[in-house]
């Protein structure tokens, strides 16, 4: 099978250098527009697509990210592994500003976005007891290996609704928690992306000690901009190295990403509303034919 590599760009991380016959491409989902037309071409030999979260120029508020559209388009577009990117705060002393994370657990803080694809006439109930792709995680902090920076194997993002950034009340509460990292994007994206049965990871990239640490101010814009500079150098190196790693073919996913839908989908065959089977002949036509 052809290997599709998708990239989502975070905070500070808008285009991919290097990818040959590049082109912006419309591309119109069930779901409306996603957050920016996708950059598309070729980086070491293998297919890429990248998608800027908040658009170009940054003009999508957290909240305002239309995830299910990006994650539709990205899938319609023939991606097989999706790779997310993103800025945090740090919750651990021992998670340094400048330092990247590989995430592998999310606890889920938003409350105004769609979070599935499902519903209306079609329910399906996916696992998220992993939400990531191990094999694809493992990928990335080999990619990242070559940059010098600090790389963390294994994370839990707390992902907040923002846009403001949060009380040291709750910050100390996430702490408590055991949470490492925390951010606005990747819930429910990575929701989605089980969905779509899409193999993702989620690389983190800190910027801040978020308002918990009292040797460090409240988070300041200007600070977290000037970090964020020095990390998206750090991201694009990861994403140039994945191509020689992740390779142009690609098997049957080990983690089962590919097989998320095989026996998720609960409702009747001659029970679901045909408006929302053609709204997900990407994500999941697979199963539902």
């Amino acid at each position: 099978m052809q290997r599709k590599i998708g990239v989502i760009g975070g905070s500070g991380v808008y285009q991919i250098e290097g990818l040959q016959d590049a082109a912006w491409t419309v591309v119109e989902t069930p779901w409306g527009a996603p957050s920016d037309e996708i950059l598309t071409g070729t980086l070491g030999g293998v297919p890429m697509c990248f998608l800027p979260r908040h658009g170009r120029g940054h003009v999508h508020l957290p909240t305002e990210v239309p995830f299910r559209a990006n994650i539709d388009a990205l899938k319609r577009l023939g991606c097989t592994d999706l790779i997310a990117v993103s800025a945090v705060g740090s919750l651990r002393e021992d998670f340094a500003p400048g330092d990247m994370v590989v995430l592998d657990q999310f606890i889920d803080r938003t409350c105004a976005r769609p979070a599935s694809f499902f519903g209306e006439g079609c329910v399906a109930h996916v696992s998220l007891a992993d939400p990531v792709c191990a094999a694809l995680s493992e990928a990335c902090a080999r990619a990242l290996q070559p940059t010098g920076a600090t790389v963390h194997r294994g994370g839990t993002y707390l992902a907040i609704e923002g846009p403001q950034f949060s009380t040291r009340a709750e910050s100390n509460l996430y702490r408590s928690w055991g949470c490492d990292v925390i951010g606005m994007t990747a819930m429910p994206e990575a929701r989605l992306a089980r969905e779509a049965e899409l193999c993702y990871a989620s690389v983190a990239m800190v910027t801040d000690y978020d308002c918990w640490h009292e040797g460090h101010g409240a988070v300041d814009v200007a600070q977290v901009i000037a970090v964020l500079t020095r990390n998206a150098g750090t991201a694009k190196a990861m994403i140039a190295g994945l191509p020689d790693l992740l390779g142009a073919t690609r098997a049957p996913c080990p983690c089962g990403c590919d097989r998320a839908l095989d026996h998720a989908v609960m409702t009747a065959p001659d029970r679901r509303d045909r408006a929302t089977l053609a709204r997900l002949d990407a994500v999941a036509g697979r199963v539902l034919g």
